[in-house]
């Protein structure tokens, strides 16, 4: 580490640290997503409502990345995830009881809220402070978790579901996250004092970002990663079953999901690093293009080998947005702000999540279908992409960056 940079071994330990916690911790949802339908026949429900397990889990992270954001600056993200890791294998426990209420309960408040939410916003933030000249590519590595446990656990749980059920396979899941990613928190150091000073791109004489009110910047980012996370959740929580409806073997979508999550991971390193040097509005421009193209294309696809392109194309748009929007907010906004500003953003993102596993599984109970839900899902791209496109114009030249 130099003497002008926070940078170091100590943060790559971070990263590594954070990224296998997360990673163990985001298999908790892929099982509720793998076991879509055998859940939804179990518990005599229809698909919406087993669909609704993974947009509350979605949607509690995001709740609770605002509250243990909080918490997290005060006791340390250390203890913060720790909690975190019990509250999402104890929800799987919950969730594997039997009935309705438990599986929502489960997902929701302890997957989601206590679980997911002490750990996604506030390791993001704590990686975030690791860094000043790779933060884009620190950011995409570490919110990798996220697919590469996609890549590891859709297809081991498929088989896992097939052979002793859903129910056991949650139990054994909550006890691989107990054993493994439990001992790994310790790793989370917290990072040296951080500055406190504007963002790269803030203006703090004029007290303006990109010539809006800062509240008002803020509420418009949110607002356009809600509209693109609409459609990013849609193939990711309803591949599986869009699979078997077409015939393929279950084995089939989930080599599928994983292949789009691979792809996922691969691009998101991409996109970190054109993250550094053009900037995080500007990938986000980039990568919902690519998002957009390929959700238009499942509207029209039910061939398997065209499925798995498209898949790995989605991988490759969608996995560019979150960390991106992260980068932008840590550049326009003071440092001391982002323990409450990331939550915020993600909160916005996880909503939008949430919203797209319902309303898709609604489309489909509907129409019994699941063309039209896409459709709707390129609707709401087109939304964002516009929206972006119009801060985009506003924002100020990026400053040159030094890459060592």
């Amino acid at each position: 580490m130099d003497a002008q940079s926070v940078e170091g071994r100590q943060s790559w330990i971070v990263v590594g640290a954070a990224l296998a916690v997360l990673t163990l911790a985001f298999g908790a949802p892929l099982v509720g997503v793998v076991a879509l339908k055998p859940i939804a026949a179990g518990l005599g429900l229809p698909r919406s409502v087993a669909a609704l397990a993974g947009s509350a889990a979605f949607l509690g992270s995001g709740l609770g990345g605002i509250l243990m954001g909080w918490v997290a600056e005060r006791v340390g993200a250390r203890r913060t995830a720790a909690f975190g890791v019990v509250m999402a294998a104890a929800g799987l426990v919950v969730s594997a009881g039997g009935q309705a209420w438990q599986l929502l309960l489960g997902y929701g408040v302890l997957v989601g809220f206590l679980g997911l939410g002490c750990l996604f916003a506030p390791l993001i933030t704590l990686v975030s402070r690791w860094f000043d000249r790779r933060r884009g590519t620190a950011l995409a590595l570490v919110s990798s978790g996220q697919y590469l446990a996609g890549v590891l656990w859709p297809t081991l749980m498929e088989g896992m579901v097939d052979a002793v059920g859903w129910q056991r396979t949650m139990l054994l899941y909550a006890g691989l996250i107990l054993a493994v990613a439990l001992p790994l928190t310790w790793f989370l150091a917290p990072p040296p004092a951080a500055a406190t000073g504007p963002g790269t791109l803030q203006d703090p004489a004029a007290g303006r970002v990109m010539g809006f009110a800062p509240n008002v910047a803020m509420a418009l980012i949110s607002g356009a990663i809600f509209l693109c996370c609409i459609p990013m959740a849609m193939p990711q929580g309803h591949l599986v079953a869009l699979c078997s409806d077409l015939g393929l073997a279950p084995t089939r979508g989930a080599a599928m999901l994983s292949v789009m999550l691979a792809l996922a991971f691969a691009g998101r390193q991409f996109w970190g690093w054109m993250a550094d040097r053009a900037g995080g509005l500007r990938t986000v421009l980039a990568a919902s293009a690519c998002q957009a193209v390929a959700i238009a294309a499942f509207v029209a696809t039910q061939d398997e080998a065209a499925l798995f392109a498209i898949s790995a194309l989605f991988g490759l748009g969608f996995s560019g947005l979150v960390p991106a929007y992260v980068l932008a907010i840590r550049d326009l906004f003071p440092d001391r702000e982002a323990s409450w500003r990331v939550p915020v953003l993600l909160l916005a993102g996880q909503g939008g999540m949430a919203a797209g596993s319902w309303v898709a599984g609604g489309i489909y109970d509907h129409y019994l279908a699941y063309a039209p839900a896409f459709a709707v899902g390129v609707v709401f791209n087109l939304a964002n992409l516009a929206l972006i496109g119009a801060l985009v114009v506003r924002l100020p030249s990026r400053p040159q960056l030094a890459f060592a």
